[in-house]
């Protein structure tokens, strides 16, 4: 999820030790650690780079510590994440990192992990303001081919990618399930919301016909931000973050949202949000996001407090739109 405030500290990314990362990459590749520096762009997993004494430089992941309390939506991340760039090859088309090794039996530390390849090329986020505007624009349409693409892999059903439990053959209902599931959250951790839970549900059943136009479970990246995309020399080298990965409709995608949408995606992907059942689908996605980012507040207990004033102004423009749109 895009970060708007600068890097985001919380208290459920781990941090590891060197002795931590020396027994990891010793049991992946059977050699040294040599060099380590930490990114700090991830707002709950930690990341690490990695160069090795024969020279090759790696990307260690770390989720949060077992045991700690995520939101709902979250189980599984590290997994989906891994079993997401396998379902895409790794090194292919889409460009997406190889993964070398993932432990999920919190046995070195206590926490999963993975290592996978580290990409060339910086985020786009980093220097989207120094582009040009025919730069700019020739990434974001290779942005939306490619989003064309991985949506284009079919799924069975509705639903988080391996959250079977919350897969369902109708896209309406599964989607109700998504913001039922956020809402047991906000409750959970006492959280504020614009509305009740059961006003927050009737307004997005007033919506859910426009829903029942997507009928095919499809591949959805859900998280392809500017900063999730890597860049060089004004052309894509790699996709990154899959771990929020879910069944659902294509219209989901980061670039069809308010805070991204351009022309150069809509042309590279093939489709602009036109009709008025599309823009209310849209509204919809908005405003789900708004409330996960709202109540991830409370959960990760962010440092920066400017973050916490956006979420909550954030959310409460969403539920205005939410409230709006197909009344005007």
């Amino acid at each position: 999820m895009e970060d708007v405030n600068g890097n985001m500290e919380s208290n459920v990314k781990p941090k590891l030790i060197g002795g931590d990362m020396e027994r990891i990459i010793h049991q992946a590749f059977g050699i040294r650690v040599v060099e380590t520096k930490e990114l700090s762009d991830g707002w709950a997993n930690s990341a690490y780079t990695i160069v090795t004494s024969d020279g090759r430089s790696v990307i260690l992941k770390v989720a949060p510590f077992k045991g700690t309390k995520l939101m709902r939506y979250e189980a599984n991340l590290m997994r989906t994440e891994v079993e997401a760039l396998r379902l895409f090859g790794g090194g292919g088309t889409p460009p997406v990192p190889k993964v070398f090794a993932y432990d999920d039996t919190c046995s070195l530390i206590d926490a999963e992990y993975f290592i996978m390849e580290r990409l060339p090329g910086v985020p786009y986020n980093q220097i989207k303001e120094t582009l040009s505007r025919e730069v700019k624009d020739a990434i974001e349409f290779e942005l939306g081919a490619y989003s064309r693409l991985i949506n284009g892999v079919p799924g069975e059903k509705f639903g988080y990618f391996l959250q079977q439990e919350s897969w369902n053959d109708f896209w309406p209902e599964a989607f109700q399930g998504m913001i039922r599931g956020v809402l047991a959250d906000g409750r959970d951790a006492g959280v504020e919301s614009p509305a009740g839970d059961a006003v927050i549900e009737m307004e997005i059943e007033r919506h859910l016909d426009a829903l029942r136009e997507v009928d095919q479970p499809r591949f959805v990246h859900w998280d392809l931000w500017d900063g999730n995309v890597f860049v060089e020399h004004g052309k894509i080298t790699g996709l990154i973050d899959f771990e929020r990965a879910l069944w659902g409709d294509p219209l989901m995608e980061v670039y069809f949202g308010r805070f991204n949408r351009s022309e150069g995606f809509s042309r590279g992907y093939g489709l602009a949000i036109a009709t008025q059942n599309q823009q209310r689908r849209r509204v919809m996605y908005d405003f789900y996001l708004d409330l996960i980012l709202w109540i991830e507040c409370t959960f990760r207990q962010y440092e920066n407090k400017d973050h916490w004033n956006w979420a909550r102004n954030n959310l409460a423009e969403g539920w205005d739109r939410l409230l709006a749109i197909g009344r005007n």
